[in-house]
């Protein structure tokens, strides 16, 4: 098994690439151990000194490590696992959990509709290129509430990624929309 690893904006994440997927579909993010219950494979990965951030995406991992750490100190242990891990066959995912996804709903207005539609199919995707995912929260006067994940939450560029790209976009072609907001 090859694994690739891709740099991130965030100089504190790196992605990793199994060559398979990984969750498929949704996203799951674990940002502390507690979190990681859920997952044996993010459980593994935060018993490795220095990880502390674990996010799953259809099908790339990325790993967000202490400052203070190096990554060419991390990543073969980080690779190890994440080898060991698929060729054993485990699960990434234990039975009862749920994985993120901010799909329309019949319950939606079709203002909340048209956002979701916007982040599903142009923000989700080009955030997933570098290691992340962005999850609609809600929608309330005129204010858009949006939560980052993976290699997103706590990038140095994700202001300008919320502010710059997402709401001008959002504005553009939702008028109701004001503002874009991130949710920690």
């Amino acid at each position: 098994m090859f694994i690739q690893t891709e740099q991130t904006p965030n100089p504190a994440t790196l992605k990793f690439l199994p060559g398979r997927d990984v969750l498929g579909s949704g996203s799951a993010y674990f940002p502390t151990e507690e979190d990681a219950s859920v997952s044996p494979l993010a459980q593994r990965l935060f018993e490795i000194d220095g990880v502390t951030g674990v996010f799953f995406g259809a099908d790339f991992l990325t790993i967000t490590k202490d400052d203070d750490k190096d990554w060419y100190l991390l990543k073969p242990s980080i690779l190890g696992v994440i080898m060991e891990h698929f060729t054993a066959g485990r699960p990434i995912m234990s039975e009862a959990a749920g994985t993120a996804a901010s799909t329309a709903s019949d319950d939606d207005d079709e203002v909340v509709s048209q956002i979701k539609e916007l982040i599903d199919t142009r923000v989700r995707p080009a955030v997933a290129q570098d290691g992340g995912d962005i999850i609609f929260e809600g929608f309330d006067a005129g204010v858009v509430y949006l939560h980052l994940q993976g290699a997103c939450a706590g990038c140095p560029s994700s202001t300008m990624t919320l502010k710059a790209g997402i709401e001008n976009m959002l504005r553009h072609y939702i008028p109701e929309v004001v503002e874009v907001r991130a949710m920690m």
